[in-house]
Parts: structure tokens; sequence; C-alpha cells
């Protein structure tokens, strides 16, 4: 899988994951896409996003985890 818009490089934000080499992190936008679910608040908090950013990021992010399942605690 290719992903254009996602960088890594290590002198810029520790080597984590960035967006277009923004100082701007998949992790964080996937935390903004989650604070923000309407696209025109996250837009305003983060003009530099772009639409393709945010489903980079998340395709990215989704990407990156295990398909494993993990057993959770049964509320009571």
């Amino acid at each position: 899988m290719t992903f254009e818009r996602i960088t890594v490089d290590p002198k810029r934000m520790n080597g984590q994951p960035c967006v277009r080499q923004l100082r701007l992190t998949v992790r964080r936008v996937v935390e903004a896409v989650a604070t923000y679910p309407d696209r025109s608040d996250l837009k305003r908090e983060y003009p530099e996003l772009e639409e393709e950013d945010i489903r980079e990021a998340l395709e990215y992010a989704a990407a990156s985890l295990d398909d494993r399942v993990i057993e959770l605690a049964l509320s009571k």
C-alpha cells in the first residue's frame, strides 16, 4: 500500500508518521476526526488539512492496526 501524503522523517516529530511533512501527526489527525465529527469544525481547527489528507491518515492508521481479537471485560 502506498501513502503519498504520509511522510516519516526521523528529524520531524521524532519520526512519527506525519501529513505532508507538516508537524501534524497521523495520530493527531485521527484524534481530531474523533473530537470534531463535523468536518467544518475540523477544518476550522486545522485549516491546513485537506480532505485527502484526512482520508489517507485514516487509511494509514487502519493499515497499522492488527486484526486480532481483544477480549473486553463485560460490563455489569
